[in-house]
């Protein structure tokens, strides 16, 4: 197998995990391709590490990989996208972070997961992207996000308007700290600590989620990702903040966005049984109670 490695940050005490990860992969005799950065960081491994190819950018594993292994916790497997982008590399998630909720192995599972993988015992969740069109190139072509779009004030304590269109229809005025958008994957995410509901991954939904609204009654509101839509934003201050994911950029009133889905998907490894209502319960405590 030829295999990419793509870690943020090692701490020294998760070096243990990486040793056994690079005898694992040395047994079953892959070529790996490691991050550059990542690479810097294990080089004290010495001998463990098994001969590879550094690499910085996604084009350079394009077509040259079969997995690419995510180090860290969710927030590393929304770095990978930028790397994958729509080529279809499938990404497996090791959780060394906290929660790790699209991360779908432990680092007591390597052994196994590699077994499966070689055996073909896996299986890929296809999760839907939303894509950014404005009137300027924010993102440097890298405009999609697996969890969502979020706009936000910047500069001033003072609450921003986003104006908001279905198809080009008024949906609503959002006075309030900032606007969500985000697939169903990123329900369960940004938009779920600010009080929007949890989708499931095929829904094939939008979620719009206002971030402190300064109206009470303004609801999340689910809508179909078949629909474009359209922000305008306007405030006391001049410029604003736009994340696609954990990228963001600074924009201003004069700007155009419209948010739509993308037209491919990012493939996650999944293993054995598991799926998303297991994950619900076991990282989210979904439903726990007492009595069950």
């Amino acid at each position: 197998m030829k295999i990419a490695l793509y870690a943020r940050q090692v701490a020294p005490e998760h070096f243990p995990f990486v040793r056994e990860l690079m005898k694992e992969l040395g047994r079953y005799k892959c070529q790996l391709f490691i991050y550059q950065p990542f690479l810097h960081r294990i080089k004290s491994l010495g001998s463990d590490i098994p001969e590879n190819t550094p690499f910085n950018s996604g084009s350079e594993i394009r077509g040259q990989v079969d997995f690419l292994f995510s180090l860290g916790g969710d927030g590393t497997i929304l770095d990978t996208l930028t790397l994958v982008q729509d080529s279809g590399i499938p990404v497996l998630g090791i959780n060394i972070g906290r929660l790790g909720f699209l991360t779908s192995i432990g680092t007591e599972d390597i052994g196994s997961a590699l077994e499966a993988l070689v055996k073909g015992h896996f299986s890929l969740d296809k999760r839907r992207l939303l894509r950014l069109e404005s009137n300027r190139n924010l993102f440097g072509g890298i405009n999609y996000a697996l969890n969502e779009l979020t706009i936000h004030k910047k500069d001033s304590s003072s609450m921003i308007i986003i104006n908001t269109y279905l198809n080009g229809e008024y949906l609503n005025s959002y006075w309030a700290d900032g606007l969500i958008i985000s697939t169903p994957t990123g329900s369960t995410g940004y938009s779920l600590s600010c009080g929007g509901p949890i989708v499931a991954p095929y829904s094939g939904n939008f979620v719009i989620t206002p971030i402190a609204p300064h109206n009470l009654n303004v609801s999340p509101i689910v809508v179909s990702d078949q629909n474009v839509i359209s922000l305008e934003v306007e405030g006391r201050s001049q410029y604003f903040l736009a994340s696609l994911d954990s990228r963001s950029v600074t924009i201003d009133s004069a700007i155009s966005l419209a948010v739509r889905r993308e037209d491919f998907t990012m493939n996650l490894v999944r293993l054995g049984n598991t799926n998303f209502l297991d994950t619900l319960r076991k990282k989210l405590n979904w439903g726990l109670d007492t009595r069950n």
